[in-house]
């Protein structure tokens, strides 16, 4: 917690006097961002930083394995589809990512099993991407991991069409989907092609 606050205090020294005409006119505003990313809550991968975005350009959306689930309205709580239906009906925004790492825990919970101590909640979260997981291994690629990160990414822009106000927009050219993963050993980002590969981001 000591490294934390030392970060908010160089935040408030440094950052903030640059930002706060930045940080004002979103005050007034509100919110326009430019972009949805639905991403990873893996500490090592910050949608922010990978594309070198501001306050108020990206609304991100962050859960174990970048997951969309399907569209489910059944008065249950379901956090990632509320968080869906306020960037894309409300903010209204032209374009939603869903963006995979390499090395990500939650697929490797997904291959392998549940980490000890957990399945309260993970167990039955992860159970959205066993699609993906039975995909990957229809491939027989060579590293497993890898195939099934990308196949994620996939369901989860499936997953996004079952929602009706998406699908909507999409087919009237106001939304636009991408997948991405990205490699946190390298650095690259590797957009989803319309042949079903993922190709590095020239």
């Amino acid at each position: 917690m000591d490294d934390l606050i030392d970060g908010y205090r160089r935040f408030r020294a440094r950052a903030w006097p640059e930002r706060r005409e930045r940080f004002a006119a979103l005050a007034r505003r509100g919110q326009s961002p430019q972009a949805l990313v639905v991403a990873c809550s893996d500490s090592r991968v910050d949608p922010a930083m990978i594309l070198d975005a501001g306050p108020g350009e990206i609304f991100v959306i962050r859960n174990v394995a970048n997951l969309v689930p399907p569209y489910a309205p059944d008065g249950a709580a379901h956090a990632t589809s509320a968080a869906l239906e306020f960037a894309i009906r409300v903010l209204a925004v032209p374009d939603a990512i869903v963006m995979g790492h390499a090395m990500c825990g939650g697929i490797q919970a997904l291959l392998q099993g549940l980490p000890d101590p957990s399945g309260d909640f993970l167990g039955p979260w992860i159970r959205v991407a066993e699609p993906a997981r039975r995909r990957a291994l229809a491939r027989k690629p060579a590293d497993i991991q890898a195939a099934c990160e990308e196949e994620a990414v996939k369901l989860s822009l499936e997953n996004l069409m079952t929602f009706p106000w998406v699908r909507e927009r999409v087919e009237n050219g106001k939304l636009r989907l991408t997948g991405a993963v990205f490699d946190i050993r390298s650095g690259l980002l590797t957009l989803l092609r319309p042949d079903g590969g993922f190709a590095p981001l020239e």
